[in-house]
């Protein structure tokens, strides 16, 4: 079976990296704080050309606490996409503010237009994915924001390592949060995430990630437990160095892909101003679960994407406000094959003919 994902030869590749920054955390008893979380938020900076880095628990929380950092909560109105994983929404009624969805345009991204029409008095923010590995528009949803005085937060947690006409993500949202869940771009041993971005921001989420201290017992705000384990920040950090070789082999199979399932599928849109990440990827077919079906039978693993978009989930019924016509339909037909950047050419030329085989 060729499986979605394959983290145990990721960690074969650099298991030697990997075994160090385990034992250096584990020889300086150093698990919570101190000097590793410092030298992580450091580096992270410089790669993503940050102003400053917040380190916190998981993507999740990055993003609940740039909400806070951002004052927003009871009242507000933020508006993001459905067609997401739930993590990306529910932060914001964590908050206590409300969601406003929006459709999705050609790339599966914020239908900025869309957005626009849908901003009131209350709104305080907008909240955009970047879905499977490429970001939307940054400047102009920026641009936006500053046009009616909205912040701008960025769920970065498929496309770390993207380059948005040559600047890292990180460093054009107001905030942009990132996760390093083992199976994202970049991913450590178990959870761990980071808020970048403006520093009079980034500043107000390390407290709040950090029980609201800025000091042992200095309390400034109600906030949570949500610090980085170091081990998992030690972890992403020793595989850095790799990340750009992977994003280039997932972008060669990508392409691979799409040359030769262009005529059976419909296959992703690639914006031109940067190199798509491929945190999966992603087509559609009519009979998506016959086809998966299929597959499955010829030994190729598939998964479904947000078949049920955040607005149409239980959770989120309070906030329902109509029907989102591009994301319902999407939702229907999308499914991802395997993409690892260990993928041998050999696989990667099975997969896509069984794809075009049972198409």
């Amino acid at each position: 079976m060729i499986k979605v994902l394959d983290l145990h030869s990721q960690y074969l590749e650099c298991r030697k990296d990997i075994d160090a920054a385990i034992q250096h955390c584990l020889d300086n008893a150093s698990f919570i704080i101190g000097k590793e979380t410092a030298q992580f938020e450091e580096q992270m900076a410089t790669y993503t050309g940050a102003e400053a880095v917040a380190a916190c628990a998981n993507g999740t929380t990055a993003l609940q606490i740039a909400l806070k950092a951002c004052g927003i909560g009871p009242g507000d109105e933020v508006i993001t996409v459905s067609y997401t994983f739930v993590a990306s929404t529910e932060p914001i009624t964590i908050v206590g503010a409300t969601p406003v969805f929006c459709d999705i345009d050609e790339y599966n991204l914020i239908d900025i237009d869309h957005a626009e029409s849908l901003i009131t008095d209350k709104t305080k923010a907008i909240l955009w994915v970047g879905l499977y590995g490429q970001t939307p528009d940054t400047d102009r949803l920026m641009a936006l924001c500053k046009k009616y005085n909205l912040y701008g937060i960025e769920d970065a947690a498929q496309c770390f390592g993207y380059k948005y006409k040559n600047r890292r993500v990180g460093n054009s949202a107001d905030i942009t949060c990132h996760s390093f869940n083992p199976m994202k771009n970049l991913g450590g041993v178990g959870d761990s995430g980071m808020c970048s971005g403006r520093k009079e921001l980034i500043d107000i989420a390390r407290f709040y990630s950090n029980h609201g201290r800025n000091d042992k017992f200095v309390f400034e705000y109600a906030g949570y437990n949500a610090r980085v384990d170091n081990i998992q920040a030690q972890v992403v950090l020793a595989k850095l160095p790799y990340l750009q070789r992977w994003l280039d082999r997932k972008h060669q199979i990508a392409q691979y892909y799409n040359s030769e399932l262009a005529d059976y599928y419909t296959i992703p849109k690639e914006h031109d101003w940067g190199q798509h990440t491929y945190y999966c990827y992603h087509m559609d077919h009519d009979e998506r679960d016959r086809v998966r079906a299929d597959l499955l039978n010829k030994g190729v693993e598939t998964t479904t994407q947000y078949a049920d978009p955040s607005h149409l989930c239980p959770a989120f019924a309070p906030w329902y406000r109509g029907a989102l016509p591009v994301t319902e339909n999407k939702a229907k037909k999308v499914f991802t094959i395997p993409i690892n950047p260990h993928l041998t050419d050999a696989q990667v030329e099975y997969i896509a003919n069984m794809c075009k085989q049972v198409a």
